[in-house]
């Protein structure tokens, strides 16, 4: 293509070494370039189609498009749209005259700040973002205007640009880069196809890679809710996720005061593992993808969510510091929060049975929140759900009138029991049922934090696993029951399980229980265990080191095995029988492994 050179100049610049600088502080990000020039000619598409609508543009607007062109063997790749274009004026205003305050400033403010260099488009420098992969670029553009002469620029990288005309039949712009020696890894088709499927999948204009269109133009967060279906919805999902189980309902976000967003909530089916569950949110500016970590933006909890959020009040390239600050990304955070509440208190209300049946889906993910943010609590209150070991619901204050009558202790306060593994402490789940004490199922990955939360946010509540202690001490109440063992016995007894026991972790003591109660039962206190299930959760390493659990054993002085070990012919046969006794308790709490339960397999068949 002949050109006739029209201009040579130098770019307005403050310093000859911007494009090292460029390329030095934003390496890391280095593939946004092809997000950049592709934003800017979906730009250059849209302004032309807005100037159509305002009869200011009276040609044929035609099939508007992007099209990304790879040559290999000429080390190019081209971005091409059929938009606004250029006249040589508009180039040298827009295009020579780098708005940039200064590259010094930038060295000076960012050089300390990591990840925060990431901030093109505040000075302005979208289009210089092609010099971290190009050596030259040219520009070939054409503008929509009347009479306008094609032009040609190419830079090389220093601050010496050529202008010139040229040849070029349709309005718009060609921009050519050619890739440098370090940056060919852009020179793969399937390397420029993962970076525009990433951030151009849902562009408003069709952008066109190797004859294929790559993206959808017209995603359901830009239609309205109300010429939407619910396939619709599930249809999105699967094209964001498309090995995931259908989500269980969805929130359409829509607001543009005080600020502008749009969005699509979705509500997964919650698995026990609520940190592999993170960064499915996905932030877009205008259809553009900038990031799936969401954190600043979205509220904590809130990021176990899926789907899309559209704000273009937030920059594409937009640094930590700056969300942290920025008055609209606080107030889009609490609004999400706020429109979550609503729907689950809108599902809660009108359809109850449904709500029950997705709890065990959702409920992972509404404790979270009751945990972490205080303003979602004041909703969730009203329909976080407890369930107990029968499978029946109950809001907290449901909760709190069940168990009134039964399960309020000499202190006036609620105890609220709750097992953590129905099978495993299933001895105790039943001792509890015998006196009418109901059991709630708490067996969640963040249950143990859940509990800590329920207890400092409701009056006069404790809540007690189901094997943390004796009945008698879990739930005390103003009568104790008399022990039929004589203080001789008690501490006969008491010493003979010491010694079976031979540990120092545990605790033996003698307790008057119910006949129909357990002979021996092995407890750990509830802090202890409470403790170091909070830190296994967070990933920490027990506060108790590697120190064994401390462990009380309590031995019920009313039951008739105890009196008949007292009763026995000699302290062999007593040691025999308290170990048998001792050993059935341990295994009741998964204690008994290794080498003692086998011998106690063997000792239990030997006795059959």
């Amino acid at each position: 293509m002949e050109s006739v050179i029209q201009e040579k100049g130098s770019l307005s610049i403050h310093t000859e070494n911007i494009f090292p600088i460029i390329k030095k502080f934003l390496y890391s990000d280095h593939e946004i370039f092809l997000r950049e020039l592709v934003s800017n000619a979906v730009d250059a598409s849209q302004k032309i189609k807005k100037l159509a609508s305002y009869g200011e543009y009276n040609g044929e607007l035609g099939e508007l498009k992007v099209v990304v062109k790879l040559d290999k063997d000429a080390k190019t790749i081209t971005i091409s749209d059929n938009g606004i274009g250029m006249t040589a004026d508009e180039i040298k205003k827009y295009i020579n005259q780098i708005a940039f305050s200064g590259a010094t400033e930038f060295v000076e403010k960012y050089k300390d700040k990591g990840e925060d260099g990431k901030i093109i488009g505040h000075f302005g420098l979208g289009f210089y973002s092609a010099y971290m992969v190009a050596s030259n670029v040219e520009i070939i553009t054409k503008s929509y205007k009347e009479g306008s002469e094609a032009v040609r620029w190419i830079c090389d990288g220093s601050t010496e640009y050529e202008l010139s005309s040229v040849e070029k039949e349709e309005r718009g712009s060609d921009i050519i880069l050619h890739i440098a020696e370090d940056s060919e890894e852009f020179l793969e088709s399937y390397r420029l196809k993962g970076i525009l499927e990433k951030y151009g999948k849902f562009l408003p204009i069709q952008i066109e890679f190797e004859e294929k269109i790559i993206n959808n133009t017209n995603p359901i967060w830009t239609k309205s809710p109300s010429d939407l279906k619910d396939e619709d919805y599930l249809a999105f999902y699967k094209e964001l996720h498309p090995y995931s189980e259908d989500p269980l309902f969805w929130i359409h976000l829509n607001v543009d005061y005080p600020f502008n967003l749009t969005g699509v909530l979705y509500f997964p089916k919650l698995k026990n593992d609520f940190q592999g569950q993170r960064e499915k949110i996905q932030l877009y500016s205008r259809q553009v993808f900038i990031t799936d970590e969401v954190k600043d933006i979205v509220p904590d909890f809130l990021q176990l969510l899926h789907g899309v959020i559209d704000s273009p009040d937030i920059p594409l390239n937009v640094s930590r510091s700056y969300l942290q600050a920025d008055g609209n990304v606080k107030k889009i955070n609490g609004y999400i929060t706020r429109k979550v509440g609503d729907k689950l208190s809108e599902i809660f209300r009108n359809d109850r049975e449904g709500f029950e049946k997705k709890f065990d889906d959702i409920g992972l993910f509404v404790k979270y929140g009751i945990i972490s943010d205080d303003k979602f609590y004041e909703k969730a209150k009203d329909f976080c759900l407890l369930k107990n070991v029968d499978g029946k619901y109950f809001t907290f204050e449901e909760y709190r009138e069940f168990v009134k009558a039964n399960q309020t202790d000499k202190n006036d306060t609620q105890v609220w029991l709750y097992t953590s593994d129905e099978k495993k402490q299933d001895a105790f789940v039943q001792s509890a049922r015998k006196r009418s004490y109901d059991v709630l199922s708490l067996s969640s990955v963040i249950d143990s934090h859940f509990i800590n939360a329920l207890e400092q946010k409701l009056e006069k509540i404790s809540v007690k696993r189901v094997d943390a202690d004796t009945l008698d001490k879990l739930i005390e109440k103003e009568v104790a029951l008399e022990s039929v063992l004589s203080t001789e016995d008690q501490d006969t007894v008491k010493k003979l399980f010491e010694e079976v026991a031979g540990s120092k972790s545990a605790h033996v003591q003698v307790e008057a229980m119910p006949v129909d109660e357990l002979p021996v039962v092995i407890t750990f206190p509830e802090f202890m265990r409470r403790m170091t299930d909070m830190q296994a959760t967070s990933g920490q390493k027990s506060m108790f080191g590697d120190m064994p659990l401390m462990y009380t054993v309590s031995l019920n002085a009313n039951h008739p095995l105890i009196s008949r070990i007292l009763h026995a012919e000699n302290a062999e046969d007593q040691k025999t029988l308290a170990k048998q006794v001792y050993d059935l308790a341990l295994l009741s709490q998964g204690l008994l492994t290794g080498t003692d339960l086998t011998q106690f397999i063997q000792r239990t068949v030997g006795a059959m």
